[in-house]
């Protein structure tokens, strides 16, 4: 039987979610743990890629086994018991044979977290910036991202991805003055590799005035990543929700 399994993690320690030759991953992690109590190897099919030091509140996965040996409850309690504080498994549910945690995925959402204060209690969960961000330009930027449009210009070059294109359902900054910080949420049908980031790099060039929102309309226009700003710190990152 095919199962799916929602979970979440802290991304600080790991090089990404997929199972990689030079570190550790939530892939390799969760897949050991699960083959160590159901006893047969486990290969799980992620919902989509995280970066090195990139967080998720919300990930999906989907497995096969041919007989459960608990209640699938006591499954997510034993796993929750054995994997490390970092990754934590919410729910493991059965499906049909033929569902995908990646191919049915109608949508996903990001958050990119930022401060511009010192706060040690937030290490690695926020990414720290200088003072005196234009949210406003930014958010009139933003708007530009809407819609069904070719995202070359803020996709990591040399990917093995079919298409370029995305169609992004909503962009937004919200900031607190006050506590003196901000939130980006995006979220899309699909997200190409280093997409977020390089959109939050990019924006940060309009909220420093180093760009116009008309040249970040160009940017786009142009499909060319060279044309992008840097891409954003990872810490600061977190896919919030995946749609089915």
């Amino acid at each position: 039987m095919r199962y799916f399994i929602r979970f979440g993690y802290r991304g600080t320690n790991y090089h990404g979610s997929q199972r990689q030759p030079n570190g550790i991953s939530v892939q390799e992690v969760m897949e050991d743990a699960m083959t160590r109590i159901l006893r047969e190897p486990i290969a799980l099919t992620f919902a989509g890629r995280t970066d090195a030091g990139v967080h998720a509140e919300e990930m999906y996965a989907h497995f096969e086994m041919p007989n459960a040996p608990c209640e699938l409850k006591d499954l997510v309690y034993h796993l929750n018991a054995l994997l490390p504080a970092d990754i934590v498994v919410y729910d493991i549910y059965p499906v049909p044979a033929d569902a995908h945690a990646r191919f049915d995925a109608k949508a996903r959402r990001y958050e990119y977290r930022i401060m511009w204060k010192k706060d040690p209690f937030l290490l690695s969960l926020r990414a720290r910036v200088g003072e005196g961000l234009d949210f406003e330009a930014m958010n009139e930027a933003a708007h530009y991202l809407l819609g069904q449009q070719d995202f070359a210009s803020f996709c990591k070059v040399h990917t093995d991805v079919k298409t370029t294109i995305c169609d992004v359902r909503h962009a937004r900054w919200i900031y607190d003055r006050e506590k003196r910080e901000a939130t980006f949420t995006i979220e899309a049908d699909r997200f190409l590799r280093n997409m977020v980031r390089a959109v939050v790099g990019t924006l940060y060039l309009v909220g420093r005035h180093k760009i116009t929102v008309e040249d970040f309309q160009t940017i786009i226009a142009c499909q060319d990543r060279c044309s992008a700003g840097d891409s954003a710190s990872p810490e600061g990152l977190y896919l919030v929700k995946v749609s089915y």
